[in-house]
């Protein structure tokens, strides 16, 4: 009659070390992304079209917050007044970490 307990058993501690694993993964394992490259993200116009030379407006984003792109223009279906001009402020308005501004112009 114990036979029949031996695989419920087995499982239950399978699954009990998966789930410590599991939750030690997530503690150590996990990506934190600079929440203003999605809110950059949301001003742009989301063609995701790659006239810029990144693979999408994410890809732009994370450029241009990181400050690898100095220049707003190269986003060829932007607008100054209704894309660029929003950008500016927002950055302008939430620094680097450090308390310096991101240098990028239109």
């Amino acid at each position: 009659m114990i036979e029949v307990l031996y695989p419920f058993m087995v499982l239950g501690v399978l699954g009990a070390l998966m789930g410590v694993i599991l939750s030690l993964a997530h503690k150590y394992l996990t990506v934190v992304e600079d929440p203003r490259i999605n809110e950059v993200e949301k001003l742009l116009p989301n063609y995701n079209c790659g006239a810029c030379g990144t693979p999408g407006c994410h890809a732009f984003a994370e450029a241009i917050v990181t400050g690898e792109i100095k220049s707003l223009s190269k986003c060829k279906p932007g607008k100054a007044d209704k894309h660029f001009n929003p950008i500016l402020e927002y950055l302008k308005e939430h620094p680097n970490a450090d308390g310096s501004n991101v240098d990028v112009k239109i």
